[in-house]
């Protein structure tokens, strides 16, 4: 089965104060931009509306506004937050982890690690770290998050890494590392952090 970890930089503090707040301006806006992004999302998740849960315009305005919630389909909130967090931020390119296996992951990790920049983990992404308030998905998606000062401090791990212990690296999971860190630099540039979502 293939997988795929879109991550985008974004500010983190104005992400989760979409949680919760009410803001039905930014509910009806987010409806607008992503109109047939949502209605093509809803065709595909159409079994879980004939399963009695929500669409994914109500999970929307359920995160938005705190709930009510129906525990038993996380999902389509983790992805509500998902469109929440495609308004606020912005994409970053992830052709290294889409598609992919799931220990690819994994094997970034230990490429980063082996490296020397530990600020920083693409497995996190496929936790279920959402913002306690929202109902935990049961499978997917994942999500996780670097704060500007992982961000921060993993481009200082970076900047100390010789063009040797590079290119000992398979280069497979060297252009993978390299993705992480320009997504560090994006972030750090706009003084944001990284979200990252894992389907």
């Amino acid at each position: 089965m293939s997988y795929a970890l879109t991550t985008y930089v974004v500010d983190l503090d104005v992400l989760h104060g979409s949680v919760g707040s009410g803001d039905d301006k930014l509910r009806r806006m987010i409806g607008g931009r992503f109109k047939r992004h949502l209605a093509h999302f809803d065709a595909q998740f159409a079994h879980v509306v004939d399963a009695g849960g929500p669409g994914i315009r109500d999970a929307i305005r359920a995160v938005v506004h705190g709930g009510p919630f129906d525990e038993q389909h996380g999902t389509m909130y983790g992805y509500a937050y998902r469109w929440i967090c495609e308004f606020h931020g912005r994409a970053l390119f992830n052709n290294d982890f889409s598609p992919m296996k799931f220990r690819w992951l994994e094997t970034v990790d230990e490429g980063l690690e082996e490296l020397g920049v530990t600020a920083i983990s693409v497995e996190e992404f496929s936790y279920s770290s959402f913002p306690p308030r929202l109902p935990r998905p049961r499978d997917l998606p994942g999500y996780g998050e670097w704060s500007p000062t992982e961000c921060q401090k993993a481009l200082e791990q970076w900047e100390t890494v010789t063009d040797e212990r590079r290119a000992a690296l398979d280069p497979h999971v060297l252009g993978a590392v390299e993705s992480c860190v320009d997504w560090c630099r994006t972030a750090a540039a706009a003084g944001r952090g990284v979200a990252g979502f894992f389907s």
